[in-house]
């Protein structure tokens, strides 16, 4: 009941729409009550009205006609139109906040949650776990009143015509009522159960698709196929039991709805026989029960369909309490302006409670302007110290201060506004490149992308493209080599110019001839800005500033590239052993 108190929050800016829709409703299921009495007149009162003419049946006749076929044919169609479209109209809009609801969300939540989850599942709930819950707005709060209301009215009718069949017809509600509420509770279960297991299945199939070229390249098409399998079963097998528990609650449900009318059949005919009541009145019973008994074999399929909506809405606002990881304080300041000093102070680490310290009392003072390099063996913490200046994670201990300013007492947005990055995988989206570089500035006029896109070495092959900066992409840039991708994502950080600057592996895995074209277009884009660059390759960072070789999480040594060279220490180890790897490497190749 709380998913649905919360879900009603989303129903309430509509609740007036509802209203009317509920109203129309009313009318467009009270019409077609109309039709049993039109039956019993036309019987009793016309076709087998004694004293009457064959002229007077026949005037009669249409008359009754004339007004059944006005109600039918001028009055239904639009009143079948509007509550059609004002159903559909509100439950869309209600969708369409909930959605937008849940994109705000995701744009808050903290990359220690994306890392724990799969995209694809994520994606299950924002799509088809809120798509699920429609029918709680179509049905739950509209269908289900509009068809007991059917029922009341149709029962206020019937009694008028004999009481004694309206109570043999009702009889079986109880039972009706009883076996519903049973199998609500139990079918709610196996919903959640099966679209847990959807999601899993989405989730893998998503991860499996993007890694598609891995897939082929070590030939795992077969071991693909069996860990899809398992995935697969387990939705089949959720999906299987769900069905089972449905089919009873339709096999149990539908034998009471056949049997009322049966009963009903039995003494109404057994009154006609002792001319209790008439033969039009007995049709027209005939028809009520139908008009009683298919809006409750809907009930159970409202019930089938409210029960998937419930499960969604659990899976929904479960997403929806995730909990922010990095949250803004109620005085957080605006960060508008950056002189560029950065310091980290005291600063301790770690990803999780349980976990043990990625970072250790790290002291590191940097002045406006200086480029520093973080080198170290993989797995030191030096991706993790710069991820902390734009508040990707929260310090454990310590402060990480941005002109003396702890960045925790500013709002994260204007900080992050003030940094850019390029990372060594860098996400472009699927769209133009100007639209890509205009990320970094999104309002930059055309000539400004331009301008970018040369400071980052990148205008000349992409005016090589047959549509220039038009050209589409694809998906995460995979129409790009690696070298396009990255001056791309640099050409975007030039658009924003932003004070401060991480460059974490940018230039890693590239070939030769794009990597000397990258270095020249990052040395230009930290020109007077702070500068932090995280290299594996020792050779790209020579320049630095300063060199800082962190191992183990802490700060081993530091200086300019000259000075831990003369100290003949850990960097000068790291870059003594890659001297000699490069060395090797050309030889090798030189042979060929």
């Amino acid at each position: 009941m709380y998913s649905i108190k919360r879900y009603l929050q989303f129903v309430k800016p509509y609740k007036w729409r509802i209203a009317l829709t509920i109203v129309i409703g009313l009318f467009k299921f009270s019409i077609p009550l109309i039709l049993p009495l039109i039956t019993m007149y036309v019987i009793d009162d016309i076709l087998l009205a004694e004293g009457l003419t064959t002229d007077e049946r026949v005037e009669s006749l249409l008359w009754v006609m004339a007004l059944a076929f006005f109600v039918f044919l001028v009055l239904r169609p639009p009143i079948e139109y509007y509550r059609q479209y004002l159903a559909q109209y509100v439950s869309s809009k209600i969708l369409y906040d909930i959605r937008q609801k849940l994109f705000d969300h995701i744009q808050r939540l903290s990359l220690k949650y994306y890392s724990k989850t799969k995209t694809g599942e994520i994606i299950s709930r924002v799509i088809h776990d809120v798509e699920q819950t429609k029918t709680f707005v179509v049905t739950g709060l509209m269908n289900i009143w509009l068809d007991m209301a059917t029922i009341l009215i149709a029962i206020a009718i019937m009694l008028t015509i004999d009481p004694v069949l309206t109570l043999i017809a009702i009889v079986l509600f109880p039972v009706y009522g009883f076996s519903v509420r049973y199998f609500y509770s139990r079918l709610r279960s196996l919903t959640r159960e099966r679209s847990q297991a959807l999601a899993e299945v989405q989730g893998h199939l998503h991860e499996r698709v993007q890694g598609m070229p891995v897939i082929r390249g070590f030939a795992l098409e077969d071991h693909a196929q069996g860990e899809f399998d398992q995935h697969n079963g387990k939705y089949l097998d959720r999906a299987l039991r769900f069905t089972n528990w449905n089919a009873k609650s339709y096999a149990v449900t539908h034998t009471i709805t056949d049997i009322a009318p049966l009963l009903v059949l039995a003494v109404g005919g057994y009154f006609v026989i002792g001319e209790i009541v008439t033969i039009g009145a007995l049709m027209a019973f005939v028809q009520y029960m139908e008009r009683v008994y298919n809006p409750l074999r809907r009930l159970v399929n409202s019930m089938t369909q409210l029960t998937q909506a419930h499960a969604s809405m659990d899976r929904v606002f479960e997403f929806m309490d995730e909990e922010y990881d990095i949250v803004d304080e109620p005085n957080a300041k605006v960060l508008d302006r950056v002189h560029g000093d950065v310091s980290f102070e005291n600063v301790s680490f770690k990803y999780d409670v349980e976990d043990q310290h990625v970072l250790k009392n790290i002291n590191l003072p940097i002045p406006k302007g200086e480029t520093v390099a973080l080198v170290g063996m993989s797995g030191g913490g030096k991706s993790t110290l710069v991820s902390l200046i734009p508040r990707f994670y929260d310090v454990t201990s310590g402060a990480v201060k941005i002109d003396g300013i702890d960045v925790r007492d500013v709002q994260a947005r204007t900080l992050r506004d003030q940094i850019g990055m390029v990372l060594q995988d860098n996400i472009l989206f699927s769209d133009s490149v100007a639209m890509n570089i205009r990320m970094g500035k999104p309002d930059a006029t055309n000539e400004e992308v331009v301008a970018a896109a040369k400071a980052a070495n990148a205008h000349e092959f992409i005016m090589d493209f047959p549509n220039g900066y038009e050209t589409l992409v694809g998906e995460r840039g995979v129409k790009l080599s690696g070298g396009q991708k990255q001056r791309i994502a640099i050409a975007r950080v030039f658009l924003k110019n932003p004070p401060l600057l991480i460059l974490d592996e940018a230039t890693s895995a590239l070939d030769l001839e794009s990597e000397q074209l990258i270095q020249e277009a990052m040395n230009k884009l930290a020109h007077n800005r702070t500068t932090f660059i995280v290299a594996h390759r020792l050779s790209t960072i020579t320049h630095a500033d300063r060199i800082v070789l962190i191992n183990n999480g802490e700060i081993k040594e530091q200086g300019t590239h000259d000075d831990l060279m003369r100290q003949k220490g850990l960097y000068y180890d790291l870059f003594q052993v890659q001297e000699l790897d490069q060395k090797q490497t050309k030889n090798k190749l030189s042979k060929r």
